[in-house]
């Protein structure tokens, strides 16, 4: 049994086998109406989401599926101090897939740990968005009709965004990407993500624009930040706009996961390039697409395949928002990348 925690859980073959299955359900939704009939999805959401909450209950209903949702903490028994391993133990008894998002770092992974059933990354705190990544993948896709020889603009928040940093882990293992990392010097992208891959560090939006295939705006996340004064000062940092769009190719593609707030501006929204509501509607089809993978392996497979490579115990994580720092008895755990200590649940270096 298989869950998928992190886009690298994918290899590029099953990538591209996911493009081809959700092509597939776009040209042929018929022929999917029932491959999930008598399946239950749970949606687990410790953290407020529209698009990719609605878009994983979409997607079980048009496999002829059905959904039991938890959309908020508050109501669940997460408020009384259950452990996220607890919540998943429970939730194996009543579903057969999990989608969950939680803001702690690695809750996913300790899930999937845990349940006896697929488990679905749907967020995790700053760490990783799987699924926006594969909606971020049909996309390109469909727009660009391939996965190489692109120039990528990351705007915004690259430091905090959890899309930024598992769009890079897909598209990195792809030939003559070449990703241009656009942010306030606070918000760069983590310097563990440059490693082996072709970056380059801006300032500028401007100055970006005219070399760029896709440009992949971020909203600044409020929610990721410990201090309230440093949001209020770069939140306006970026605006896309219809006179800065002009400075952009004829065929570039605008991508955003959304929520937007003032990053783009509604004129753009009727810009040809603007592929940001196309993006929301391909995640719904990948979503269907990997449902359907998860529940056809698991068919196969019972066991296990969560985290693999050599695991050690010993150290401290040191992010305060990884999952160890709350959950019950929860060891760290790591792996060793070259000379470096990685947390086996958020990535951080311990």
């Amino acid at each position: 049994m298989r869950s998928i925690i992190d886009t690298l859980d994918l290899t590029v073959e099953e990538l591209q086998g996911l493009v081809d299955t959700a092509m597939d359900i776009i040209a042929n939704p018929s022929s999917y109406s029932d491959a999930c009939r008598g399946k239950k999805l749970a949606t687990l959401f410790f953290e407020p989401s529209t698009r990719t909450r609605m878009s994983f209950e979409a997607a079980m209903y048009e496999l002829g599926g059905n959904v039991i949702s938890m959309t908020d903490a508050a109501t669940s028994s997460a408020s009384k101090g259950e452990s996220v391993a607890d919540t998943a133990k429970i939730v194996s008894c009543y579903a057969d897939i999990i989608a969950m998002r939680h803001p702690r770092e690695g809750a996913a992974l300790v899930a999937a740990n845990n349940a006896s059933i697929p488990v679905i990354n749907a967020g995790d705190g700053g760490h990783c968005h799987p699924t926006q990544t594969l909606a971020d993948l049909l996309t390109i896709y469909r727009e660009k009709g391939r996965f190489d020889n692109l120039t990528i603009g990351l705007c915004g928040d690259l430091l905090y965004g959890r899309t930024v940093h598992s769009l890079i882990h897909a598209m990195s293992r792809y030939e003559n990407v070449k990703f241009i990392c656009i942010s306030p010097e606070e918000l760069k992208l983590p310097a563990y993500m440059e490693e082996g891959g072709d970056y380059e560090n801006t300032t500028s939006l401007e100055e970006a624009l005219p070399r760029l295939d896709i440009l992949y705006m971020t909203r600044l996340q409020e929610e990721r930040f410990a201090d309230p004064a440093q949001y209020e000062r770069l939140k306006n940092s970026y605006v896309l706009n219809p006179e800065n769009m002009k400075l952009a190719k004829e065929d570039c593609s605008v991508l955003h996961p959304l929520p937007r707030v003032n990053e783009i501006a509604v004129a753009v929204d009727e810009d040809p390039r603007a592929a940001y509501f196309r993006q929301a509607l391909n995640g719904k089809y990948m979503r269907m697409a990997l449902i359907l993978k998860l529940l056809g392996e698991a068919a196969k497979d019972k066991s296990k395949t969560v985290v693999t490579g050599e695991i050690e115990e010993g150290c401290t994580c040191n992010n305060p928002k990884c999952i160890t720092k709350v959950e019950q008895e929860l060891a760290c755990k790591f792996r060793r990348v070259g000379e470096k200590k990685l947390c086996i649940y958020c990535d951080a270096e311990m």
